[in-house]
């Protein structure tokens, strides 16, 4: 039974006392199993839950709301909170929802699918009116939920074949931050990236590296291809074992993120390394701060204010009933600065 519709039995959407009835405990059990509260016995708390299921129970007043799919709200679930790239996004996001009437409910899912699907579920159950997501990965029984509950989806930040986005390449962002540093001259070229698993930008920024690499039978030294948290500082441990390989060291560094970026450059400094005449760097993103670095740093410009606004316009033309384009493309631009330059002639070709 669809959370939308009330108890067969009952003729009307139930109440508390309804599920502790169905479940056999007391209405005080049903509202600390609902908030959360510790110290429930597990069977009484799956009682409850599976009441909360069968008769399509929504907690606080929800349940005519629901039924009538009139909230005012939208849910944006995104992998990290703290960075830049999603930041900008929200900020038009959320800008764009307010000019329209709704209130944005933000949560962090960070990069851990379950944790995004309960995030997802929960916002859901609150009665958003449409939800956010970054990414093309998501649980099966999101999707499910999400098309059973007849709820708008937008996805950011990557490109679909199969649902509604607003994104940009990122295999050929990457590739052609590559293909710059080919053409410099560069031939060992490093990567550093955050989580891939279940992470299809960032996989597909290390696919763009590779295929371009290929393309001129090159490819990436095992000890030249470092995933870690993300970071300033993670940057500078993931040079700093590069550089502890063992290894002719790469002439150039492409970094998943211009945090990344910044934290190699400082590491390099202070390995004695010149940027860019000794290694050549670049980032992604375009932060605040990518041009202010000494040298400016080269970057991938990703317009995350674009894609949040558009996203945004998205959503509440669907939420509305009105047609949109399903696809969206935004371009990546690289930004040519100072960290970049050809390798030294004794570096060139080796």
């Amino acid at each position: 039974m669809k959370q939308t519709e009330p108890d067969q039995g009952l003729g009307r959407y139930p109440v508390a006392r309804d599920v502790a009835e169905r479940a056999g405990v007391s209405t005080a059990t049903v509202s600390r199993v609902l908030n959360g509260t510790p110290g429930v016995r597990a069977d009484k708390r799956e009682a409850v839950l599976r009441a909360v299921r069968e008769m399509g129970f929504v907690a606080n007043g929800a349940a005519r709301a629901l039924s009538l799919r009139r909230f005012g709200t939208v849910g944006a679930v995104i992998p990290n909170i703290e960075n830049e790239e999603f930041i900008r996004a929200v900020s038009a996001f959320q800008k764009r929802l307010r000019d329209a009437g709704y209130t944005l409910l933000l949560t962090n899912a960070g990069y851990d699918l379950d944790v995004e699907l309960r995030e997802a579920v929960a916002l859901l159950e609150r009665g958003i009116d449409g939800l956010l997501l970054v990414g093309d990965i998501h649980r099966p029984d999101l999707l499910t939920r999400l098309q059973r509950q007849a709820v708008p989806l937008v996805q950011t930040f990557t490109l679909s074949k199969e649902r509604d986005c607003v994104g940009f390449d990122n295999k050929a962002a990457a590739h052609r931050a590559t293909s710059y540093l080919l053409d410099l001259g560069h031939r060992r070229i490093g990567i550093v990236t955050g989580f891939r698993k279940d992470n299809d930008r960032g996989g597909a920024r290390v696919e763009g590296v590779r295929q371009a690499l290929a393309a001129r039978s090159l490819a990436i030294h095992p000890a030249h291809d470092i995933t870690t948290s993300y970071g300033i500082g993670a940057g500078r441990d993931a040079l700093r074992q590069i550089l502890n390989a063992g290894v002719p060291s790469p002439t150039a560094m492409i970094c998943g993120t211009d945090q990344f970026a910044f934290g190699v450059m400082i590491e390099a400094h202070d390995s004695g390394l010149r940027v860019p005449d000794d290694l050549s760097v670049i980032g992604f993103n375009d932060a605040d701060y990518a041009a202010f670095l000494s040298p400016s740093l080269t970057t991938v410009r990703v317009h995350a204010a674009e894609i949040g606004r558009i996203a945004g316009e998205h959503l509440v033309a669907r939420m509305a009933g009105e047609p949109r384009v399903r696809v969206t493309e935004i371009d990546a631009e690289l930004i040519v600065r100072g960290s970049t330059a050809p390798p030294r002639p004794d570096q060139a070709g080796r």
